[in-house]
């Protein structure tokens, strides 16, 4: 199948050796298949003209939102229901990038936006489990573990942290491989350097999820799946 060329849509982000594709204007081959196809009704633009950009290897559930100045790296996985929205202009107009680098897994429910003038950044293979919410301003470096139902606002955070399910934290940078215990608030200097490393039990978790949902992201991609036109097959019992 040919398709028009489209040298306007393909975008490079600084640092990163994987072309990134702004879906909406015209079907882009890629990975052996349409991206177009695959992400209809998942990626819609801002009021201010921005549109998603999205690695090819990228696999982005047909239940997510992707919504405006989004960046999303290579080997992605963005689970069912997942809504990712960079809409708030700052008062010249221009809206910051909510940045997902390459290998990271984006799980069901999750939440992540930015008020008008911060952005978001997620590092290569982290890790944002089931329900949290991620609201910018915030940094989250590579290899993090984010648990489920934990919010962060305001953060400035290392690599290698990890933060268990249900935390708060707000207002705060972490250092590097610090720990968060599940259900704590963290909020103030004084309870970061009272916080733990990360020991051996944790490092494995994490790279045990990030396999998983690299796994799943390859997988899912292999499908090719047309989610408009799928037919369930029907029962002979029905």
């Amino acid at each position: 199948m040919s398709h028009p060329e489209t040298p306007a849509c393909e975008q490079y982000i600084a640092g990163w050796d994987t072309p990134k594709h702004r879906l909406g204007e015209a079907p882009i081959e890629a990975e052996g298949f349409l991206l177009e196809k695959n992400f209809k009704n998942v990626i819609y633009p801002n009021p201010a003209g921005d549109w998603p950009e999205v690695a090819s290897g990228a696999y982005i559930d047909p239940t997510a939102r992707i919504i405006g100045k989004v960046k999303i790296g290579h080997q992605v996985f963005i689970g069912p229901n997942v809504v990712i929205r960079a809409d708030e202009a700052d008062d010249s107009g221009k809206v910051s990038p909510i940045v997902i680098e390459a290998d990271c897994n984006i799980q069901d429910g999750v939440i992540i936006h930015a008020l008008a003038g911060s952005q978001v950044n997620v590092g290569r293979q982290t890790s944002l489990a089931h329900g949290s919410i991620i609201h910018g301003p915030c940094i989250l470096g590579a290899n993090c573990f984010v648990g489920f139902r934990t919010v962060l606002y305001n953060v400035d955070i290392a690599d290698n942290v990890f933060i268990g399910h249900g935390a708060v934290v707000c207002n705060v940078a972490l250092p590097p491989h610090s720990l968060v215990s599940p259900g704590i608030t963290i909020q103030t200097p004084k309870q970061v350097a009272e916080l733990p490393k990360t020991g051996y039990t944790e490092k494995e978790f994490m790279k045990k999820v990030i396999v998983a949902n690299i796994n799943l992201c390859k997988g899912y991609l292999t499908l090719k799946l047309d989610v408009s036109a799928q037919d369930k097959p029907t029962s002979k019992h029905q």
